[in-house]
C-alpha cells in the first residue's frame, strides 16, 4: 500500500512510463522507477514487468490517441452508473432483459454528458489519418 505522503511522487514517476514517447523511453523510465521505488513497492514494478507485452502495443499509437486511451474517466463513469442500475434489480427474467436495461441506462447516461473529452478533436484527426477508411 502506497503511503499518502508518497502517493504523488510514485504516480509522477509512473507517468514517466506511460506518457513516454517511445517504448524505449518507457522501459528506461520504468528502470528509473524501479531504482527509486522497488525497495518499498516491489509489487508495482513486478506488475508492470509482468504485463509489459500488453503495454507495448500502446506505444504504436500517436500521443493524442494514447492520451485518450489512458484517460479512463468516461469509462469509470459508465461503470459506476451501470453498477447503480444493476444494484437496484434483484434478478432478471432472461439474458436479454439485462442487456436491454444496460442499453437504456446508457441512453440516460449520455444525456448527462455535457463536457467533451479533452483533446478529442486531435485524437479523432489521428484516427482519421491511421484508419481513414474506417472513420465515417
Amino acid at each position: 500500500m502506497i503511503t499518502w505522503k508518497e502517493r504523488k511522487a510514485v504516480i509522477a514517476d509512473l507517468k514517466g512510463v506511460y506518457q513516454a514517447a517511445t517504448e524505449e523511453y518507457a522501459r528506461e523510465n520504468l528502470g528509473v522507477f524501479a531504482g527509486k521505488w522497488y525497495s518499498k513497492y516491489p509489487a508495482i514494478y513486478k506488475f508492470w514487468q509482468a504485463n509489459w507485452q500488453r503495454i507495448v502495443p500502446f506505444f504504436a499509437y500517436p500521443e493524442e490517441i494514447r492520451r485518450i486511451i489512458y484517460t479512463t474517466n468516461a469509462i469509470e463513469s459508465i461503470n459506476s452508473a451501470w453498477k447503480k442500475t444493476i444494484e437496484n434489480r434483484a434478478s432478471f427474467p432472461n439474458d436479454e432483459a439485462d442487456i436491454k436495461l444496460l442499453y437504456l441506462s446508457l441512453k440516460n447516461i449520455q444525456k448527462k454528458w455535457t463536457m467533451p473529452i479533452r483533446n478529442c478533436g486531435k485524437a479523432l484527426n489521428q484516427f482519421a489519418i491511421l484508419d481513414g477508411d474506417r472513420m465515417p
